[in-house]
């Protein structure tokens, strides 16, 4: 029996699949097949080979279990398709036994017979234009459910008919919708048995299948978009157009022989860039020459409105995640970090992982004596100078403000962005919160109001850092040992004094003069702990 083979399209993962033996796909490490993916399931699916091919049946999976794009409870896949769990797609191939002549297929090198001919083929070159050159002999009728007594009349009802298209499709935003909605309109407009849907995935540039359907609206059917068609069409940016696509030498692959593809058409989706999203595909199982030019050449100018409506969306959706990032962190983090942060996708998911980090306190010293003196307004408006002046230089040296405890500043440096200086660069910004903070307090003791004396205290240490919180509301913050050390040095520092840790000093590049003291005693801590004073 043939050996199957499942290869993520990513190619980092590979997984045989052996004869009559029952195997678990999941998250979980005792699945036959573990796949580490927050949308696959501890138990997702079940895969068993047998003569007819792959058996994969969904085991009540979270995310679903997809073969070419469609959801299933249970079917049979074929050397050539795309199982998708979760979102994790993979290819399945097949192996001939050891010293098997391979099996006589289509794959193999066969003249054509006579009446396989590409229809139609139009280039689609990055500029958009469109360069139309025909093969073969004229295509069949058109299929396009738009009426007509005249020629003029018809195309005066298509031009229409792409407006009002074009229209629809300018409303949506959500990029999932969008590609269902074009599945529903090329049943409205156009007699094809089944569409399907494949996006480019921006890294590998492989096809995915999104979505696919047949004319009943049937979505757990088997369907498939042939290989052989669909990177033709990708490749050489064609729009292509074959009346026998089983007997076509150009499209010679297992995949058309063994879903009786016959008619068939595919065009790219070419983004404003020149770079291909993906195709649109529609077919016919049965009848040979169903498609006629006119239905290409309107699929083209579909797939083009189509094509503008989906980057839209995605641009929305960079847009939209892009937003989140920024109200969740521009208060925090420097500009430069923002955008930073803003450019990755996985940016603002909850979780976080252990990491070493810098972590700083500052504190106002004697504030509560202080505030006993003053109105409400007159402290919230030395706080708001403060911090304000405070944060510029956490910015400044490219750290992050964690939060603000009253009168305390906490912030970190190394998360979420490392730069391999983040000792130095903290130590720095201590020294000049000092110097700008004598700066403030002339200021103030001209205008009358009272002066403000602050303790540093600095460690270098594993924290865990990430998200904390809910979907709705989340903080990115760090939490361990490093933390407390670095809350107890603030608070033994004297007025204008910076305590720095033993593992903080020992970490910095470029590390200024300091003067070692006596070990402190630090609650939570069994031994005591020695430190340094920044000199300066």
């Amino acid at each position: 029996m043939a050996k199957y083979k499942l290869i993520s399209v990513s190619g980092e993962q590979t997984f045989d699949i052996p004869a009559g033996q029952a195997v678990v796909v999941g998250r979980a490490v005792t699945s036959d097949m573990p796949i580490y993916d927050p949308t696959v399931s501890r138990q997702h699916a079940e895969l068993r080979a047998d003569e007819r091919g792959l058996n994969v049946k969904d085991l009540g999976s979270s995310n679903g279990t997809f073969v070419n794009g469609t959801q299933i409870t249970e079917t049979v896949a074929a050397p050539g398709d795309v199982v998708t769990f979760g979102k994790v797609a993979f290819n399945l191939t097949e192996e001939s036994p050891a010293g098997a002549p391979p099996p006589p297929d289509a794959f193999a090198a066969r003249p054509p017979p006579p009446e396989a001919t590409i229809v139609r083929k139009i280039d689609v070159p990055s500029s958009g234009e469109l360069a139309a050159v025909a093969e073969g002999r004229t295509s069949g009728e058109s299929l396009l459910k738009v009426e007509g007594e005249s020629e003029e009349e018809r195309s005066e009802k298509k031009l229409r008919l792409l407006l009002e298209i074009s229209m629809e499709l300018s409303k949506m935003q959500d990029v999932d919708k969008l590609l269902e909605k074009v599945v529903d309109i090329t049943f409205q407009v156009m007699s094809v048995d089944r569409v399907a849907i494949q996006m480019c995935e921006d890294s590998s540039g492989e096809l995915i299948p999104r979505l696919s359907r047949n004319r009943l609206g049937d979505m757990s059917s088997r369907s498939h978009v042939p290989k052989s068609i669909a990177n033709r069409a990708v490749e050489e940016r064609l729009a292509i157009l074959t009346d026998n696509a089983a007997m076509d030498e150009r499209f010679q692959g297992k995949s058309i022989l063994m879903q009786s593809v016959r008619s068939a058409m595919c065009t790219p989706l070419m983004g404003s860039d020149g770079t291909v999203l993906g195709i649109i595909y529609v077919d016919n199982l049965t009848a040979t020459n169903s498609f006629g030019d006119e239905d290409l050449e309107f699929l083209i100018a579909f797939s083009g409105i189509a094509a503008v409506a989906i980057e839209n969306g995605q641009l929305t959706d960079r847009v939209r995640r892009e937003a989140v990032v920024l109200s969740n962190f521009q208060r925090y983090f420097a500009p430069d970090v923002v955008e930073q942060i803003a450019n990755q996708e996985e940016a603002v998911k909850l979780g976080g992982a252990k990491r070493p980090v810098v972590v700083f306190f500052s504190d106002i010293r004697g504030f509560t004596s202080m505030s006993e003196n003053m109105n409400p307004d007159d402290i919230a408006t030395l706080l708001t100078e403060y911090f304000t002046e405070m944060v510029e230089i956490v910015f400044e040296f490219g750290g992050t403000l964690d939060k603000f405890m009253g009168d305390a500043i906490m912030a970190l440096w190394g998360a979420p962005v490392s730069t391999g200086d983040d000792c130095d660069r903290a130590v720095k910004a201590g020294m000049k919160m000092l110097d700008a903070l004598e700066e403030l307090n002339k200021k103030w003791a001209a205008e009358g109001r009272p002066e403000v004396q602050i303790g540093i205290g600095i460690n270098f240490g594993d924290v865990f850092a990430g998200n904390i919180g809910s979907e709705q509301r989340m903080e990115y913050t760090v939490i361990g040992d490093s933390v407390n050390v670095a809350s107890r040095l603030c608070s033994k520092a004297k007025v204008s004094e910076i305590l720095i840790s033993e593992p903080f000093y020992k970490a910095l590049q470029d590390p200024p003069k300091v003067e070692a003291l006596e070990p402190l005693e630090l609650k939570g801590k069994a031994e005591v702990v020695p430190v340094y004073r920044v000199k300066r």
